[in-house]
């Protein structure tokens, strides 16, 4: 006897490999190990928690390294060149790369990066997930906004220098002084008891300057970046309602098909059946 066709060609190696990877129970156990390192590393900080546990820590730290290294080839290897084709996948490189270098020498500072890995975890919350996305495409408006505040920070800046430079120099000697004296300023941290009302001690209508800055600089523009990223939010949250009633009114449609199909269907048949019946 011949065996059964059962119409399914048998699954090759890397796409039982990469269906095994991509399976909830290993993608949760990995995004467990995840937040265990995250935990784990910021154990690492603490010198007295290294005198107790430190080398059982740096163990775990290695073995969790290990498991991120064979996940990391697992999805190679199943996915091939598509495997770079995805941002969360590159960052995932990059990040278990910066966690291979070696702990001495200059590049040692890179292995606190490995931390970023935590970041992972927005990829499987959906509402995070869109926070993400949304402030992405909001980058070309965030990018105007901060081309605008430098303007204005280099305007106020230079005036600043030339209107006050002279008396307080430890604020407004120089640009760069001015600048890092205008950035605080503008986050209204002790701007009045700290730099303003020293300053009008000596120029007595200095607040024409510095109240219509707080205005235009705190006030005006900063906004200006959270109305960026509401609008972009709320044009993705647009289109998303746009496929999903694009999406109902085809499964609407094609089934509205399929009952007029079937009404027809029962029709020619209650047809046949009369005209047996009459003869």
């Amino acid at each position: 006897m011949q065996p059964l066709e059962t119409g399914r060609e048998p699954l090759s190696f890397r796409q039982t490999l990469g269906t095994w990877v991509e399976n909830p129970r290993v993608q949760n156990l990995i995004i467990a190990l995840i937040v265990i390192n995250a935990v784990i590393l910021g154990m690492e900080t603490s010198p007295a928690i290294m005198d107790r546990v430190g080398p059982l820590l740096i163990t775990l730290d290695s073995i969790i390294l290990g498991v991120f290294v064979v996940e990391i080839g697992m999805k190679l290897i199943a996915q091939g060149p598509g495997f770079f084709r995805r941002g969360w996948n590159l960052f995932d490189f990059l990040v278990v790369g910066i966690a291979l270098v070696p702990a001495s020498g200059p590049l040692a500072i890179l292995r606190a990066l490995r931390i970023l890995r935590v970041l992972r975890l927005l990829s499987m919350l959906p509402r995070l997930r869109f926070v993400v996305e949304a402030l992405l495409h909001s980058l070309p408006g965030i990018g105007s906004i901060a081309l605008l505040m430098v303007v204005v920070y280099y305007v106020a800046a230079v005036m600043a220098t030339g209107l006050f430079g002279a008396t307080h120099p430890q604020w407004f000697g120089d640009i760069g002084s001015s600048m890092y004296t205008l950035f605080q300023i503008m986050t209204l941290e002790s701007w009045s008891m700290g730099i303003v009302r020293p300053v009008m001690e000596s120029h007595p209508y200095a607040w024409l300057f510095f109240i219509p800055f707080i205005l235009i600089a705190t006030f005006t523009v900063l906004n200006l970046f959270i109305a960026i990223i509401v609008d972009a939010m709320q044009t993705m949250h647009e289109a998303v309602v746009q496929k999903e009633e694009a999406v109902l009114t085809e499964v609407v449609h094609s089934e509205g098909v399929q009952i007029e199909q079937e009404l027809r269907a029962v029709r020619e048949e209650l047809r046949a059946l009369q005209d047996m019946l009459r003869k």
